[in-house]
């Protein structure tokens, strides 16, 4: 029987599980948001990571048939992509429970409750079919993986087509149901999830069009070109292999947890590790010559210096104050009335950065509007946000220690592009342009990913001193 290790990173604002095979491969990765619920987002992090881990060892097996049918391959990646929809389907009608049960609950009056009803049902019947095709058709479960954000950009653009009056009560509705709905762990059957996923895509191939409506040719790639006449066949052949991994009993020998709410995880005390030690650890594992490490998280912000081995030597932490950190720029995200993901590519915009005389929470949205209404642009006003953000992150890795060649970044903000361009633009001012900046898809995933390969290796390392290394906000 094979053995596999899990690594769970319970974080403020996401929760992260990865497991890991006895050769330190990462062959499963879930992620979700954590919210209010800290047991229900790490068991559906691990329950996600589970899932991921099925197909990865499913296409592992089926690696050399992949490269003599590349349709095999297709197939299981748009398999995988209608199996996330099918999960996503139920608990979309589970947020449409609450929806409804919210508005019984805060609209007294029979007439407008009605009314709100209506448009509920409406707003709903509309962005359904959106998802769907983007699941199907556009990979949307690969680009986006939390479903709050999915759901929420969808009903914010339907919310946006109707009476401005009902904006705010059916935002209200809105903000009283995604919560209880997002927090509630779904159990599914695997195998029953699969089948229905092969049922959806029969109907997929079997009505892909020969042309466009405006009769030009429609261009697919090789492999749906393949599958579109071949899929029954392709289905067939690789039913046995599905089957398999349905069946497969996935054995977890030992697990690790950290983050930031892991005294809160259901794992033995000789199961948890410590955040710090667990994103050295997994930043070296990918990137074996790093020697200092950027980690920016949900709630904290923690500079690193550890040794070949990936031992943490010495750290800074700003734990006391979510400034620069994910809630921050959420915050932020919320003020301008845009989403999380359009913060980085909107701040690549700017022209100048507005000087930004504090990157506190508390005081950031008075700032905002302060300085959009000296005319200031908002593109300009990111980009001096997202400098002063980097800045602030620098202070804390000067007093670490500096830089040393490698210097990898971890976290969920390293997904942010202009957090990413004035990081490297002070790390070449301050350190030089011969440092190694390293970045990974991963990078969100490196907490997880160390603690699933101390799980692996079964040992508690010790943490340098605390007591001189943290950094006040």
């Amino acid at each position: 029987m094979n053995k596999y290790y899990l690594g769970v990173d319970l974080g403020s604002t996401t929760s992260k599980a990865v497991i890991i095979n006895e050769n330190d491969e990462i062959i499963g990765r879930g992620i979700t948001n954590t919210r209010a619920n800290y047991a229900v987002a790490a068991d559906i992090a691990r329950d996600e990571a589970i899932y991921n881990a099925r197909f990865s060892i499913l296409k592992k097996k089926l690696e050399t048939d992949f490269q003599n049918k590349p349709e095999y391959r297709k197939y299981i990646d748009d398999l995988e992509s209608v199996f996330q929809y099918e999960q996503f389907k139920v608990r979309l009608d589970r947020l449409g429970e609450e929806l409804y049960k919210t508005c019984y609950g805060y609209f007294k009056d029979e007439q407008q409750r009605e009314e709100m009803l209506g448009h509920l049902r409406s707003i709903r019947r509309a962005f359904k079919p959106k998802i769907k095709y983007d699941y199907l058709y556009n990979n949307l479960g690969a680009k986006n993986q939390f479903f709050r954000d999915i759901v929420s950009e969808k009903y914010n653009e339907e919310l946006g087509k109707i009476d401005t009056q009902l904006f705010e009560p059916l935002m209200t509705v809105w903000d009283k149901s995604i919560s209880p709905a997002e927090n509630i762990r779904v159990q599914f059957d695997f195998a029953e999830l699969v089948h229905q996923a092969m049922e959806e895509l029969k109907e997929k191939y079997s009505s892909l069009p020969d042309r466009t409506d405006d009769h030009s040719s429609f261009h697919f790639d090789a492999e749906i070109g393949l599958l579109k006449g071949n899929f029954e066949h392709v289905s067939e052949s690789l039913r046995e292999h599905i089957d398999e991994i349905t069946a497969l009993e996935f054995h977890i020998s030992n697990m690790t947890g950290t983050g930031y709410g892991r005294a809160l995880l259901p794992f033995p005390e000789d199961c948890i590790r410590s955040e710090i030690l667990c994103h050295a650890f997994g930043a070296h594992a990918v990137f074996p010559e790093t020697r200092t490490v950027l980690d920016i998280g949900g709630q904290d912000t923690k500079a690193i210096q550890v040794d070949r081995y990936g031992l943490v030597t010495s750290f800074q932490m700003n734990d006391r104050c979510a400034a620069g950190c994910g809630r921050y720029l959420g915050y932020i995200a919320d003020e301008m009335s845009i989403s999380l993901n359009e913060l980085g590519p909107m701040a690549m915009k700017a022209e100048k950065e507005v000087s930004i005389c504090s990157t506190c929470t508390v005081f950031a949205g008075a700032e905002l509007r302060e300085l959009t209404n000296l005319g200031e642009k908002r593109e300009d006003i990111l980009g001096g946000l997202h400098k002063a953000i980097i800045m602030r992150a620098m202070s804390l890795i000067a007093r670490s220690g500096g830089v040393f060649n490698e210097f990898t970044f971890t976290g969920g903000v390293a997904r942010n592009p202009a957090v990413i361009k004035y990081l490297s633009q002070l790390v070449k001012e301050n350190y030089g342009d011969k440092i190694k900046i390293n970045i990974h898809t991963d990078s969100i995933f490196m907490g997880a990913l160390g603690g699933a390969m101390f799980a692996r290796r079964n040992f508690k390392p010790e943490t340098p001193a605390t007591s001189s290394n943290k950094a006040h906000a």
